[in-house]
């Protein structure tokens, strides 16, 4: 049986609308980007487990588009587990995103393909 490349497998979790880390069993250590190795150690020995889903931005700017089209925003989010992701912020004005802000991640498809979002949480709101 071949090996299923790790982007690939986080890809058919999404569109399973599972949003997947990788841990490494020695160190407990969660993993994102999908890849064949624990960064710092070369570890080959992860395992997919489920992500909380929680997280906080750190980091956050504007992309400002010519109208009709909507602006939007990009953000980089410190998961729970600890990894940092690149996502965007919905349910809210672009500008109204701060760093410091606790979201939660869902899965939404855009032009046909699963990706992982976050909205701000309930009592953010």
């Amino acid at each position: 049986m071949e090996a299923v490349h790790p982007e690939a497998q986080y890809r058919a979790f999404l569109a399973e609308g599972r949003f997947m880390l990788q841990r490494a069993r020695g160190s407990g250590r969660h993993v994102f980007h999908p890849r064949v190795a624990e960064p710092g150690t070369g570890d080959t020995d992860l395992e997919w487990v489920e992500a909380s889903g929680r997280g906080t931005v750190y980091a956050t700017t504007v992309v400002r588009k010519r109208p009709p089209e909507p602006s939007y925003n990009v953000a980089l989010i410190d998961l729970a587990e600890g990894p940092r992701m690149m996502s965007r912020v919905v349910g809210i004005d672009p500008e109204a995103v701060r760093i410091g802000m606790p979201v939660r991640a869902r899965i939404e498809q855009e032009d046909g393909e699963p990706l992982v979002v976050f909205a701000p949480t309930v009592e953010d709101r």
